[in-house]
């Protein structure tokens, strides 16, 4: 060895340092699992600043910068890239104002709804997805998937969403101008609730804005980031997404997922 550290020329004490610096556990060691573990507990779907927060979750306060450092030297990235997609659209009536006016926050939860209707090709058939989503914290309500963009589609989530809604309570539902909102059947349903109808302005996505990002990630982290089997694959892992998204699926603004987010808030009321 003292021919080869001679050989190399390096002084003897730098190879000794490094020698102790090899046998010296790793000061990173748990962190890293830690990292590691939450990396593969949301399948690789979150990045360094998530991780982050995560991490202070756990009561671990850690750099964004080291959390990136040694996600890089565990060869860790974020899957997820966002991409274009486009939803299921209807004709224009003009059915409701635009009583939401991009106001898309709301101080407790079951103030304001939005919904939509997204399109999804799979095994050369389509499927059509009708979520509904609080305002308040980001959590789907309820949904429902179909074949065809039936009515039945939407009269179905609607009768679902309000199963949980006390009575007379007071709340706003958006969409856009879809034809399924236009129907006598969920004006009168909404009517007879008590609840106020909402509709995005012509050709304006923007009034819309929370449902479509909604849509843009559960298709990047969902749809186009796993395979499946078949129609029916894709259903039951839809399902076990729409919980991940609402129980566990850190939403960057509240540090916290949607339904924690709303336990916290009822806790504390």
């Amino acid at each position: 060895m003292k021919a080869l550290v001679k050989l190399a020329g390096i002084p003897r004490s730098t190879y000794y340092d490094l020698v102790k610096r090899m046998n010296r556990p790793d000061p990173d060691g748990d962190l890293k699992a830690e990292i590691k573990a939450i990396y593969e507990e949301h399948e690789g779907r979150y990045g360094y600043r998530r991780i982050r927060d995560e991490l202070a979750n756990r009561g671990q306060k850690v750099n964004h910068k080291k959390v990136q450092r040694i996600m890089k030297e565990l060869g860790l990235k974020c899957l997820v890239r966002l991409k274009k997609y486009k939803s299921y659209k209807g004709t224009v009536g003009k059915i409701a104002p635009n009583h939401l006016d991009r106001q898309f926050t709301a101080d407790a939860p079951n103030q304001k709804w939005v919904t939509d209707i997204t399109e999804f090709k799979l095994f050369g058939e389509k499927l059509y997805l009708s979520p509904v989503l609080d305002l308040f914290n980001g959590e789907i309500i309820t949904y429902t998937i179909g074949s065809r963009p039936t009515y039945s589609l939407v009269s179905m989530m609607l009768e679902k969403a309000l199963e949980g809604l006390p009575e007379e309570h007071e709340l706003l539902m958006h969409s856009d101008q879809g034809w399924h909102y236009q129907m006598k059947q969920y004006c009168h349903a909404l009517q007879e609730r008590g609840i106020i109808q909402s509709m995005s302005r012509k050709g304006n996505c923007y009034d819309n804005s929370v449902m479509e990002n909604f849509f843009g990630i559960m298709k990047s982290e969902f749809l186009y980031y796993k395979e499946f089997e078949s129609i029916e694959h894709f259903k039951l892992e839809l399902e076990k997404y729409m919980n991940y998204y609402n129980t566990k699926r850190m939403k960057a603004k509240f540090k916290m997922s949607p339904v924690q987010y709303r336990t916290h808030f009822e806790q504390a009321a």
